[in-house]
């Protein structure tokens, strides 16, 4: 029970200036765009807050628990499974529109191009195919580009990094509004059109997530619609499970695999997790997979076949032709190693390109010009290695969608353009299954080279894109290299299969690459439809992973690492053991709730943004403010309804006699806030092992307040080459 004396002193914060906030805020200026820069890797950026991944149990949360009875709970219990349905329905169709859009629209491009090659190849002046296969790349990747540069700059990437740091309980503006997942999709269509070397696969993990992100809030704050529906969800915690099932539902659409994508979201994704949440997670990704499935299937004509799992299928390895054996297991180490070595070079060249990119192509006319500048040396590059290639095969019996003869014999086409002049998803499955001697090993190591360094270039471009295809089509051409070579050298034996190997190294490359291990080995089980791969595949990725990260992170951890995001990994690092809770310094938006008198314990705790700013502004200042505040009643729902953009203190005008008030918060109180000695090692104070929270209260010997623990004094401290780092604090 709080005594009236239970207030926070306003105007005695020592962390928040109102007056201050509000000059600024009046004379904010127009952003200037310097030529460079400073940055560097050991920034960590004041402009993230956390996300409240646990119940504030304060009154308004009580009594409005109190108010549902156990028919309504079970109620709220079908709603979850309800909007877990329509997150797998509508990430389905989502799935659907961009393989559609994306095969029908790369289709006329590559048939306009090979009618243009055709025809100059007969009559010569091929420099005017090379240039209108330029032209339109760079045509075609500048309006995804401007999209992502000028209106959702949130859309670039494949989005993967910027869920996994919600998931974490970072706060990236943005991230889930529809606005981001409308500029996602059409961005994804238009890279991939343009020729780039990207895949639309990875981008569906994002926007399972913005799916997910708004049905469960029951409103749409882009469109400036509230349907008044689902209203109980609407707080950080509900959002996260449904975000972590969105996510899981864009792997399961992408690779058609179900399984892989629950254990994507638990590997790579969720930071906090229960058993309820596993069983819904998976329903919404078999009800992803079968949605996309159904479409997809319909729309090629086979309504009752259901052969199109996912965006991406690698069709199935026969098991007699392509078993292997006990003598293969140190082969495929040895290529995990190769994985490893290979990802490692393409995340520590992808690093440099981005601190260059960050420093000096920061303006989004910049950032659109290389885009095209990518997609224009991509296609010059394309056509001069297909120009040059002499490697001819015959036509008979090959699956190649669009045959480039150019100066092969007729009857014959040119190999390399398998790999080049087609979608990146179509050349992987080429390479898995094409049969022996289907290519060159010149073309091969060629391929590889080019690709990696296109690819490299690539990730990291102001476009939607993803790193999942590219990275499995470097890998399949190097394995499939590794594997005629092992042909010749064992005089053509049965087991040194191409394909097999080609898979192997698919394997290897991606797992080098982003360092997934449980989620990765079954999503490529899954698409592969073959269990007797598994262990191989699992073997391939733990290797590569544990290569790999003897030199550098992975790639979406070096990316988050690269924006200054304070991440919390699940661990404390190991030599943190010495640093004590007392050891904190960084400014924070949430405040301890004391006694007026000085030798009191803490009482509870408030956030600013929902207690400060969002009483005042519900209360009004002439009820709330004075020696003896008036508590005020508050409708039901009216946290749900200001969720989740509650009104900035800014925006509230605070007299200087004012200042020396007081407010009753006892409403927006949480009255068991999670609190730690002072002397507590850091480790123990992990967000989870604090309940999911990115912040607790730090007291004396006494039980007074004497700091406070968040998640930047958590997140500053790393382990570097040279042992543990502390990072400096900026507003970046």
């Amino acid at each position: 029970q709080l005594t009236p004396s239970s207030f926070l002193r306003i105007g005695q914060l020592s962390n928040v200036d109102l007056n201050e906030d509000v000059r600024e805020l009046e004379t904010e200026l127009p952003r200037q765009h310097p030529n460079e820069i400073p940055h560097n890797e050991k920034l960590l950026s004041l402009k993230y807050e956390s996300l409240d991944y646990d119940n504030s149990e304060n009154q308004l949360f009580l009594e409005e628990e109190r108010r549902i009875n156990h028919a309504a709970f079970r109620t709220v219990e079908i709603k979850r499974w309800v909007i877990c349905a329509m997150i797998g329905i509508l990430t389905g169709l989502v799935a659907c529109f961009i393989d559609i859009v994306v095969e029908n629209l790369a289709g006329l491009k590559y048939r306009v191009v090979k009618g243009n090659i055709d025809k100059f190849t007969e009559k010569g002046g091929l420099s005017f195919s090379l240039l209108l296969w330029a032209t339109l790349n760079a045509s075609v990747v500048m309006v995804g580009s401007v999209i992502v540069a000028f209106i959702e700059p949130v859309a670039a990437g494949s989005g993967i990094p910027q869920i996994k740091c919600y998931l974490n309980g970072v706060k990236i503006p943005h991230v889930v509004r529809l606005k981001t997942l409308v500029i996602k999709v059409c961005g994804v269509i238009l890279s991939v059109v343009g020729g780039l070397a990207v895949g639309k696969e990875g981008p569906m993990i994002h926007s399972g997530a913005v799916i997910a992100a708004g049905i469960s809030q029951g409103r749409s704050t882009s469109l400036k619609r509230d349907f008044k529906i689902f209203e109980y969800f609407r707080r950080d915690t509900e959002k996260r499970d449904f975000v972590s099932a969105g996510a899981a539902a864009g792997v399961s659409a992408a690779f058609g695999a179900p399984v892989g994508g629950v254990l994507f979201s638990l590997e790579e994704g969720a930071s906090f997790w229960n058993q309820f949440l596993t069983w819904r997670i998976f329903f919404a990704s078999m009800i992803s997979t079968f949605t996309l499935n159904s479409v997809l299937s319909v729309y090629h004509g086979n309504a009752w076949d259901l052969s199109s799992p996912g965006l991406i299928n690698f069709g199935r390895f026969d098991n007699e032709k392509m078993g292997y054996t006990i003598q293969e297991i140190p082969i495929f180490i040895f290529m995990g190693v190769v994985g490893g070595i290979l990802g490692a070079l393409f995340n520590a060249l992808n690093y440099w390109l981005t601190m260059f990119r960050i420093r000096y192509i920061h303006r989004p006319c910049l950032q659109v010009v290389e885009a095209m500048l990518v997609a224009a040396v991509t296609a010059t590059v394309a056509f001069v290695m297909i120009y040059c290639s002499r490697d001819c095969q015959p036509i008979q019996g090959s699956s190649v969608a669009y045959p480039l003869q150019l100066f092969c014999a007729d009857g014959e086409y040119n190999s390399m353009a398998t790999a080049f002049f087609n979608t990146p998803e179509k050349s992987v499955v080429n390479l898995f299954h094409d049969p022996p001697g289907s290519y060159n090993p010149m073309t091969l190591g060629m391929f590889t080279l080019m690709y990696f360094f296109l690819a490299c270039w690539t990730y990291g471009l102001t476009v939607s894109a993803g790193v999942f295809i590219p990275s499995l089509l470097i890998g399949a051409a190097w394995g499939r290299l590794f594997g005629i070579s092992l042909s010749y050298l064992t005089k053509g034996s049965i087991w040194a299969d191409p394909g097999k190997y080609a898979l192997m190294g698919a394997a290897a490359q991606l797992g080098g690459i982003v360092r997934m291990t449980l989620s990765l080995t079954v999503i490529m089980m899954e698409a592969t439809g073959n269990v007797t791969y598994g262990f191989p595949i699992m073997l391939v990725l733990m290797t590569a992973k544990i290569v790999g990260d003897y030199f550098v992170e992975g790639l979406y951890d070096m990316h988050i690492q690269l924006q200054s995001v304070p991440f919390l990994h699940w661990e404390a690092p190991v030599t943190s053991h010495s640093l004590t809770a007392s050891d904190t310094s960084s400014n924070h938006n949430g405040f301890p709730v004391v006694e007026s008198n000085p030798d009191a314990t803490q009482v509870g705790w408030v956030l600013l943004a929902r207690g400060c700013s969002w009483g005042l502004d519900t209360q009004g200042l002439a009820a709330a403010w004075g020696p003896h505040p008036v508590p005020q009643p508050f409708p039901a729902l009216s946290h749900a309804d200001a969720y989740p953009r509650f009104p900035p203190i800014q925006s509230i005008h605070v007299s200087q006699d004012e200042r020396e008030c007081m407010i009753d918060l006892s409403e927006f109180m949480n009255p068991s806030p999670y609190t730690v000695p002072q002397v507590t090692a850091r480790d123990p104070c992990a967000p989870q092992r604090l309940g999911g929270h990115a912040w607790g209260c730090t007291l004396s010997l006494s039980r007074q307040v004497v700091g406070m623990v968040t998640r930047k004094d958590l997140a500053r401290y790393r382990l570097g080459k040279e042992g543990l780092e502390e990072l400096s604090l900026a507003q970046t």
